[in-house]
């Protein structure tokens, strides 16, 4: 049997990324993905990409800051197919650069209203159907830039925003438990996808060195002699939002290819 074979997982910020890779793992596993994000075109691009016969999935344009836009995208999972069994957080705003010192603070409450209390929100309007469901699993979408700051770039406001956000999950999975709710934080480190392939593109390009030279620099971090895709992180993420994790709760799993180890 698959890992979600029978189960329904509301997935938030599907792109063209993580987000994509986390609704297309549930589908592979087994499972109904409920796509939420923004922009509708992209939602309806990823659907099509994972399940072209669309027995599997549905989505809605949702804003996280929005809390009836999270009902509704929860109201969705259950109408299409009758209950929710996890929910996976990736969305997020992830495009604010900077450090303290030159902050705009009004956009760091910006990104805390998304990455913090977007996030807690959503998890709040599925909390009905995952009792409903006699328990199930919450799984966050940190960031190891969170417990330690990269040297390439400075994101602060984003660090600081998924740092709270582990800390909450701690306390939700107290406040949870007896339900049978697990609440657990996925770290991804530098992970391959569009994000980072961007990066490596933009920064060889600003400095006249070959893509290779700068993935160089990352990789040479790693234990392992590449780095972690949004395929894996998505995995790790399927893996919380199973079964086969009913006994993980108020965990934080580094997927960084051993950059950082704790």
């Amino acid at each position: 049997m698959s890992l979600l074979t029978g189960k329904t997982v509301v997935v938030s910020g599907v792109g063209a990324g993580l987000g994509h890779q986390v609704a297309a793992a549930v589908v592979r596993d087994g499972g109904n993905a409920v796509l939420g994000a923004r922009t509708e075109t992209n939602l309806a691009k990823s659907a099509a990409e994972i399940d072209p016969a669309g027995g599997h999935t549905a989505y809605r344009a949702t804003d996280i800051t929005d809390e009836r836009q999270c009902e509704a995208l929860a109201a969705l999972a259950r109408e299409r197919f009758g209950a929710v069994h996890a929910v996976v957080h990736v969305a997020a705003w992830d495009s604010y650069f900077g450090g303290v010192e030159d902050a705009d603070f009004a956009t760091w409450q910006s990104v805390i209203e998304v990455n913090l209390l977007g996030t807690l929100r959503m998890t709040r309007a599925c909390l009905p159907a995952l009792r409903a469901a006699g328990g199930g699993s919450v799984v966050f979408v940190g960031t190891q830039s969170a417990v330690a700051a990269p040297s390439q770039v400075k994101q602060a406001a984003y660090a600081a925003s998924k740092g709270a956000l582990t800390s909450a999950m701690y306390s939700l999975a107290r406040e949870l438990g007896p339900d049978r709710i697990r609440v657990n934080t996925v770290l991804p480190g530098w992970m391959w996808g569009p994000p980072v392939q961007a990066y490596v593109q933009f920064t060889a390009h600003t400095e006249g060195v070959p893509e290779a030279e700068v993935l160089g620099r990352l990789t040479e971090r790693m234990a392992l002699p590449e780095l972690a895709t949004d395929g894996d992180v998505a995995d790790a993420a399927v893996f919380l939002a199973s079964d086969r994790a009913r006994a993980v709760t108020g965990q934080s799993l580094l997927v960084n290819a051993g950059e950082l180890m704790r």
